[in-house]
């Protein structure tokens, strides 16, 4: 398996990877051809230097991605903090250790990076995700809170 640097060839596999999901299904898009918005982001993404999608590869096929994107903070005298989102792996490649995989990547280019801390957050409607993160060292020390400017 290679993880890497999500491409643009890549974003047909990714989206179809964030819609099948019981939450990304209700908001995502997987249509041929692809909506421009989801390439138009893709294209704002790949411009920053401190913010990629990250994809694992096995065979041509896209089998788990996540969004990494490095903070600029006044906090920490100034520090650097890592940020995850949109972690998944398809269903069928689960409990092969492809998460993990990906976060242990991530937390490399996070070091490398300089970064304080790695932060992420999950939906409270997945107890799973919650339980995978802490078994790979998170901890939940911060309560969230989100306000949707759009409904889905």
């Amino acid at each position: 398996m290679e993880i890497r640097i999500a491409r643009r060839e890549d974003l047909e596999q990714i989206v179809e990877l964030l819609a099948d999901d019981s939450l990304g299904s209700k908001r995502e898009e997987p249509s041929t051809p692809l909506s421009e918005c989801y390439i138009k982001a893709f294209e704002v993404i790949e411009k920053e230097a401190n913010n990629n999608i990250v994809v694992a590869v096995e065979h041509s096929v896209i089998v788990g991605c996540l969004q990494l994107t490095f903070i600029p903070h006044l906090t920490f005298k100034g520090g650097m903090r890592a940020q995850i989102e949109a972690v998944r792996v398809k269903p069928d490649y689960r409990h092969r250790g492809i998460g993990k995989q990906l976060f242990e990547w991530a937390i490399d280019r996070a070091k490398d990076a300089d970064c304080h801390l790695v932060q992420l957050t999950t939906n409270k409607s997945r107890p799973s995700a919650m339980k995978f993160y802490q078994s790979i060292g998170f901890e939940s020390t911060h309560e969230g809170v989100k306000l949707y400017l759009k409904e889905w």
